[in-house]
Formats: structure tokens, sequence, C-alpha cells
């Protein structure tokens, strides 16, 4: 299975309110354009901040016709260079650092008007890009306006699912009191919890742990909402929520308020079920998660809903059951979604290492690199790919002890030359050519 392109992945979390609409309203392109524009993102390779709303688009009409695939960045044969005159260039420069508030636009016209450049000879790409490689782009508009908030609520459980990490209690974990991180996922309809469990951390790996019980007990959501943070924008769960058709949305830094309802359940879960847990009954990371089900089976997903009219939130979601989208055959490949790729350099004996273990692979590899098909969660190497994605091998832990008595496979003899057996004589070699000399009788 090849890899989706970062780059791809990061214009789709940047699409994602776009991407996951199924109509748009007439002008509405346009305002969530500008709205996406204002944004701050983490551009990949690049230090600049903000994408430019021609940009979003273009990305979007791309991934409108292509899927991912039109997401996938084309390189330019004149990256990193301007086809403008010196003195053109020098002008476009002066011009946008005389007033960063300037357009495209209106830096070409100004050039127009003084002559600088003839009319219409000036494209806004060639000045885009030259203002992008000297990191002059700038995005314009008024930050003093005030940004409209509106309470809302999606129209069916499995629309949109929230997620996020809370701070929990401290538990002995492999033998010392470790700190705890409750990762939760959350449907906003009907308030349901779809999965939830304490971690030993809150990076990808324990988010994407969470996601594929969710994935399992409750089906696929449209949209997952998600934090900015760095493990919500890991190249994994990106590629995972990319190949289910999930619209993965990263709300904006320091706007909690886009996930209101899960900001209540964390305080319902820590009124509700910390304030009652009896610490002294936790001997592990196991039996704090196993009460933490416990109760949103039996206590919270069954007790009314001030939010759901007095509904409870298994029966809000029971509800819209015909409406979720289910995993069906894709049940099948969830496991095979949750590989991950990392490479390795095979040893001159045949084995590679992955998390402090050793692991056997085909011995024709030895000294190359290759790429490793691991499961993160059981800590296990499945196989072994190359950079096309192909398989070339599977992977067995090293057992040093079996290999004591284990025959080797030696490299095939390299054929002997032998006279046929016809009785011809073999051809003439140096040393038989030197015996003949040597051994020639005298007067010859």
């Amino acid at each position: 299975m090849n890899e989706i392109d970062p780059k791809a992945l990061f214009r789709l979390s940047v699409l994602g309110p776009l991407a996951s609409r199924e109509r748009l309203e007439h002008g509405e392109l346009q305002q969530i354009l500008r709205d996406l524009a204002g944004r701050e993102y983490a551009i990949p390779g690049t230090r600049r901040r903000h994408l430019g709303e021609k940009t979003i688009q273009a990305w979007y009409y791309a991934w409108r016709a292509q899927g991912i695939d039109g997401l996938t960045p084309k390189p330019r044969i004149d990256r990193g260079q301007s086809k403008l005159a010196a003195a053109t260039q020098a002008a476009i420069l002066a011009a946008k650092r005389d007033n960063p508030r300037r357009s495209i636009r209106q830096i070409r016209q100004l050039l127009e008007t003084a002559g600088t450049v003839a009319g219409g000879s000036l494209s806004r790409s060639a000045i885009h890009r030259l203002l992008q490689q000297h990191e002059l782009s700038r995005i314009n508009g008024s930050v003093s306006l005030p940004e409209e908030k509106r309470s809302f609520v999606a129209a069916t459980a499995g629309a949109i699912w929230y997620g996020d990490v809370m701070h929990g209690p401290r538990v002995p974990i492999s033998g010392r009191l470790s700190k705890t991180y409750l990762v939760s996922l959350f449907d906003d309809a009907s308030r349901l919890v779809v999965h939830s469990a304490f971690c030993p951390g809150e990076t990808a790996l324990d988010i994407e742990g969470v996601l594929k019980q969710a994935l399992l007990k409750r089906g696929v959501p449209i949209r997952l909402v998600v934090d900015n943070g760095a493990a919500y924008r890991a190249q994994t769960l990106q590629g995972i929520c990319a190949r289910l058709g999930i619209h993965l949305i990263h709300c904006r830094p320091y706007a909690p308020e886009g996930k209101g309802k899960l900001e209540r359940w964390h305080r319902t879960c820590r009124d509700q079920f910390l304030g009652e847990l009896d610490a002294r009954l936790i001997i592990s990371l196991d039996d704090l998660n196993a009460r933490l089900w416990a109760w949103l089976e039996q206590v919270y997903h069954r007790s009314p809903h001030a939010g759901l009219a007095g509904m409870t939130p298994l029966a809000r979601y029971q509800q819209d059951l015909a409406k979720i989208r289910t995993l069906g055959p894709r049940a099948a490949m969830l496991d095979a979604l949750f590989l991950h790729r990392v490479s390795r350099l095979v040893r001159k004996d045949g084995t590679v290492s992955y998390q402090g273990m050793r692991f056997e692979v085909p011995f024709e590899l030895s000294g190359k690199t290759v790429r490793l098909v691991v499961d993160p969660h059981a800590e296990v190497v499945v196989g072994v790919e190359n950079e096309k994605g192909e398989s070339i091998g599977r992977a067995t832990p090293l057992d040093a002890l079996a290999n004591l008595d284990r025959r080797r496979r030696k490299p095939d003899p390299a054929p002997t030359a032998s006279a046929p057996s016809t009785g011809q004589s073999a051809g003439p070699n140096l040393v038989e050519l030197a015996y003949q000399q040597y051994h020639r009788p005298t007067g010859e």
C-alpha cells in the first residue's frame, strides 16, 4: 500500500471544512475560503503561516476532480526561479515592502501606471511566485471584526465526531506511578462517547488506538474534528482518515469553543467518574480502563441528557443506526490501515531492529535499506516492503538458539571448466600454454 504524500495530507486537512460539505449554498464557497485563508497553519517545508484564497480554491477543485491524488504536488521545472527581468523584480519587491498590505492586483496596477511594465505583460502568478520566494506574501483582510459564532448540532449520529485529550490520574504502570491521559472520541448529535481510554501518553499512536476501537464499535464518521496539535497532524492518522473517507478537520489554535460539547463531557467525567473513583482499588492501567468502560456503558450512556431533551445518549444514537456508515468490507482491511512503515538497514546477518527487538528478514536483503511494515500496538514487524509498497518478504522474531543448529544456505559453487565428453580439448589458457612451452622438446 503506497504512502500518501505528506503535502497532500496537509492540503486535505486544510480543506476539511470544504471537503466535508455535501453541498454549498450560493456564495458560501468564497466565505469559507476567506475564513480558511485567515487562519494560521504549520505549512510543511516553509516558515510561512498563511495560505492564499486562490491557493486553497485550486486545491479544492483539484480534490473534487481527482481526490487525494489531485492534492499531490507536481514538481515545477522553474521552481525557485523567476523569469522576470531584474528591474521588474526589484520594483515588485519595493512596492510590497513599502506597503505590505498591497495586493498583487494593486502591485501590478502600480507598476503599469508608473510605466515600469507594459500593460497586461505582468501575470499574477509571476508576482505571486516572486513574493513567495522572498517570503513577502501576505493575506489582506481586517482582523478587527469580531468572529460570528453560532451553536449547532449535527443532524444525525455519525455525522461529526470530536477528539480530544484530558489529563487523568496517576496509576501504577510498569512498576512506577505514572500520569495517564484520557483520549476520547465523542459523537456530536447523540453525545455518545464512541470510545474512550486512559493511555500512558497523548501521542498519535494512543489516538490511533482509540480511533480503531471506535470504528469497530460505532461505524465510520463523516467528519472528525480534532485539535491542532502535532499528534493529531501525524501523517499516519491523516492517512487512515483519507483512506476511510473521513474528513479530518483541525480546530483553529486557541479556539476550544469549536469542541464545546466534548469539553462539557470532560467536566462530567471529572465530576461523576473521577470524583467517585476509589483510587485504592486501581493497581494498573487496565483496572482504571475497566472501570471507565463499565461506567460509560452502565451509567453515562443510559442517563437522561439535558442537551437531548431528556433522552439518553444511547437511545439518541440508536435512532440513527440506519444512517450511520458501517465499515462493511473495509473491516477486513482495517488492521492493514493502522500499520506503520519505518525504514531500517538490514544487518549482515539478515536482521533488523524495532523497539529494541530483532527480527529476521530474507537474507538477500542484507546491507539494503528496506521499509518495515509494523504493528505499532503489538510492537511486531509484519513484513518488508520496497519503496513502491510491494511486499518483498516476511519478518520473524530472531531465535538465536534455533539458529545454532539451522542449516545455512551456501552460495552455489562457480561452474568448473571440464573437457567435453566428445574427447575434444578445452580452449587454451595461460597455464597450459606456459606448460606446453616449458616442456617443448629441444630442437623443435
